[in-house]
């Protein structure tokens, strides 16, 4: 990957609002998402789905 798309898609941390600590980590287009992403995915912690909040 070149400097610029680092740039473009960093990567990011997906913390979840269950308040298990279990994190996803992927990357986001920063030019079509600005502001913090909010996932519902599978928290195998307390084995359902839960939002995922974007932590910096």
């Amino acid at each position: 990957m070149s400097k610029a798309a680092k740039d473009l898609r960093p990567i990011i941390k997906m913390v979840s609002t269950a308040g298990t600590g279990y994190t996803y980590v992927t990357r986001k287009n920063r030019r079509n998402t600005p502001d913090r992403l909010v996932l519902r995915k599978f928290d195998p912690v307390v084995r359902r789905h839960v939002e995922f909040k974007e932590s910096r």
